[in-house]
């Protein structure tokens, strides 16, 4: 039932609302990113359209965090699927230069990827953040594909790919450091993660700008 609630963080000790302060309150990091680089998506539509999901990401997951329901799980989890996929689209058209058929299929090919490495890394211990781990592995990949050609790019994916990487290990972390720090390394997570899908948006925006002003 979707009303079931969850309790899945160290932080949490009962279902009341306000049970997980810290990880529902830092998810205003995810609102703060998304305002910060709102202003500079007026001429992109595609970066405008992201800043707009990771909006929705914050408050997503401040429905989970606060009410702790399968539902909240989903408006935690579904938007944060959504930015990936456009991203990925965006950056397979605008970075790699595919056509439109081409990087959406790229964006199907997303989900049998993301399920081998979810088994994969499940299996090394990664537990529920294993979901997670097809990402950075993928930003990784387009920063190898485009470290020759364009390695201004390259180098920004490969900084949020480890961004992402440590934000996952901290989100890891959270049930093992419990018993020593109760508080937990969840909302770490959020603030590392808020910052990466910034920079992701940046490195996209930065690309599709510099683009158009060179048209000129």
């Amino acid at each position: 039932m979707l009303s079931e609630q969850i309790d899945a963080y160290c932080e949490r000790t009962d279902f009341t609302f306000w049970s997980e302060p810290v990880n529902a309150l830092t998810n205003a990091a995810f609102l703060i990113a998304a305002l910060i680089v709102w202003p500079r998506t007026k001429a992109v539509p595609m970066a405008r359209a992201l800043a707009v999901i990771l909006f929705v990401i914050g408050l997503g997951s401040f429905a989970f965090h606060t009410t702790a329901t399968r539902w909240g799980a989903m408006a935690d989890t579904l938007p944060i699927l959504g930015f990936v996929l456009l991203y990925l689209f965006a950056a397979s058209r605008d970075f790699l230069g595919l056509r439109r058929g081409q990087a959406l299929l790229a964006c199907l090919a997303f989900f049998p990827f993301a399920f081998a490495c979810t088994l994969i890394f499940s299996h090394l211990g990664l537990g529920s953040s294993a979901a997670y781990s097809a990402v950075p592995l993928l930003i990784f990949l387009y920063a190898f594909l485009l470290g020759t050609r364009a390695p201004k790019i390259a180098r920004g994916l490969a900084i949020g790919a480890t961004l992402l990487c440590l934000s996952i290990f901290l989100r890891w972390l959270d049930a093992p450091i419990c018993p020593a720090l109760p508080l937990g390394t969840h909302f770490l997570w959020h603030i590392l993660n808020a910052t990466m899908l910034g920079w992701m948006i940046h490195v996209y925006l930065t690309h599709m700008l510099e683009g158009r002003a060179q048209g000129r």
